[in-house]
């Protein structure tokens, strides 16, 4: 099950990869920014199954970890405007944090995994990247809005 679910996550970090760099290429704006963890949240229904529950000290510890993974990525995530349009920054370090992230987090399911129930544990990493993608996503529309705010006042990038 373990390497089931690390195949898994190998594979939505390549697909992460993969968007990211098709997202640098296009003009993003607020509601891009904003629906990932709004989509994301629906995981939370595991919740109603029993076998999914966590404690509350395996929620902070999971939540905590996640925000601090958020940092990582809310560093590498910079927006330019070009073409009187606002688009992310390709940012090597995002593809390298990413991949770190994924290792970290395979290595923390194996270790944990001979202590923590499998339904406990998946509960306590969808929490951690819950807790990673929220204040990140917060952190870009923050930046977004400012430099759309930028923009606007800007004679030289008229309001597209």
């Amino acid at each position: 099950m373990i390497v089931v679910s690390s195949l898994v996550a190998v594979f939505m970090a390549l697909l992460a990869l993969f968007v990211r760099m098709k997202a640098a290429s296009k003009p993003t704006n607020a509601k891009k920014i904003v629906l990932p963890p709004i989509f994301m949240s629906t995981g939370a229904l595991m919740f109603v199954f029993p076998v999914f529950r966590v404690t509350m000290a395996e929620f902070l510890e999971a939540l905590l970890l996640g925000m601090f993974f958020s940092i990582f990525l809310i560093k590498t995530s910079k927006f330019e405007i070009k073409e009187d349009a606002i688009y992310l920054k390709r940012s090597k370090a995002f593809a390298f944090i990413l991949i770190g992230l994924l290792l970290i987090r395979i290595a923390l399911k194996t270790y944990l995994s001979s202590t923590i129930d499998v339904g406990e544990l998946s509960g306590m990493f969808w929490i951690l990247a819950f807790g990673m993608i929220v204040p990140w996503r917060i952190a870009m529309y923050i930046n977004y809005k400012k430099l759309h705010r930028e923009m606007n006042r800007d004679p030289i990038h008229p309001i597209v």
